[in-house]
């Protein structure tokens, strides 16, 4: 069985060649940096949720299982407090939101974009149609009139589509695609989503980084607040991060890393060809991108003019053999460009890009 261990790493220690040195500035504590590790051994009888609370409490020597995500340092305080306060609420809801997820699953997969971003509709609405803001966002993806029609909605007196959950999901998965495009860094994209892309952007000039935890507080507060919350509901329904909550810098870094023994022992190698992605492949064997790329460094690069020999763990590569040829045709759609036409059956509005970011600092409503 799978479990995930939480290890708490201290800044300045070297791990397999990966250091980092962070400010403490913000947590008010010494500085540490959480990281999951994937282990063999077996667990307590304890949901994924409840087991990776616990281990958010403890400290654990830090070389004893290999790093795969992070958790940012800064983001500790604020991951422990929001377990405490919404575990119980968010694990239900877990249950309770199957057809939910499985709709928004869907569409994301078509706009081939992450799935677990649906825990953003959850953080804005908890997935009611009937939400509304004080500022006049509606619906579970929360937009706002001028952007829901920006995306292809139809909002206007007698019909609103933002409170329809396939039609807002497909102009999420279109705008959130967009955002990525612009920005480059998932956390970006979440802060850009609630405070507008000009605000991230402003803040990327002021701080002179694209680093969310160095930016951050030149972004409101409701926004960085916001990339925490996406973070901390993600964790809790996944029971691990993944690569919408690590930043960019940090998913480079860690995919230096060399796996553990304990990894490498449990892995087969299979030669593979075809134009096969990276991204697709760990998305359709629900595996961790870091993990792949640690296994299989410049698999992109290499896979696209000759053969790879792949390594999987043992599990994912019988997975892999089973979805091959899907995998493959949807890598190549991948790799052949960010349009998604939808089918004639499919009741979605058309797709419509983002207009040229505007060089004023004021907030950009969604």
């Amino acid at each position: 069985m799978k479990t995930y261990v939480m290890t708490l790493l201290f800044s300045g220690f070297v791990i397999t060649g990966f250091t980092q040195n962070f400010s403490a500035g913000d947590t008010g504590v010494v500085t540490q940096e959480l990281v999951i590790s994937t282990s063999s051994a077996s667990t307590p009888d304890l949901t994924v949720a409840n087991y990776a609370r616990e281990m958010v409490k403890k400290e654990l020597d830090p070389f004893n299982d290999q790093a795969l995500l992070t958790l940012h340092p800064r983001a500790i305080p604020f991951v422990k407090d929001y377990f405490d306060e919404n575990e119980e609420r968010l694990t239900k809801m877990k249950s309770s939101a199957i057809p939910y997820f499985r709709t928004i699953d869907n569409i994301f997969r078509k706009y081939q974009m992450p799935t677990e971003l649906k825990y953003l509709a959850v953080i804005e609405s908890e997935l009611k149609s009937s939400a509304k803001s004080w500022a006049g966002a509606v619906g579970p993806w929360q937009f706002m009139p001028e952007t829901g029609r920006l995306m292809g909605l139809t909002v206007n007196k007698h019909r609103d589509d933002r409170r329809d959950l396939s039609k807002s999901s497909v102009a999420a998965a279109k705008y959130l695609k967009d955002l990525y495009a612009q920005l480059g860094d998932w956390l970006l994209v979440i802060a850009a989503y609630n405070g507008g892309p000009g605000r991230v952007e402003y803040a990327i000039r002021k701080s002179g980084s694209r680093n969310f935890w160095d930016l951050q507080y030149y972004l409101p507060a409701e926004s960085r607040t916001h990339v925490k919350k996406f973070i901390a509901t993600h964790y809790i329904m996944e029971g691990q991060g993944g690569v919408t909550t690590t930043g960019a810098g940090d998913l480079k870094r860690l995919g230096k890393i060399q796996p553990s023994q304990a990894v490498l022992d449990n892995t087969l190698l299979q030669t593979i060809t075809g134009k096969y992605s990276s991204v697709i492949i760990a998305k359709n064997l629900n595996l961790d991108i870091t993990l792949f790329n640690q296994l299989n460094p410049g698999f992109d690069s290499k896979v696209a003019t000759d053969s790879y020999g792949m390594k999987l763990p043992t599990d994912k590569m019988e997975l892999f053999n089973t979805r091959k040829m899907d995998i493959l045709n949807e890598s190549v759609q991948f790799q052949l460009g960010p349009g998604v036409s939808a089918t004639a059956t499919d009741n979605f509005p058309k797709e419509i890009s983002l207009p040229k970011k505007p060089e004023t600092q004021g907030k950009q409503k969604r």
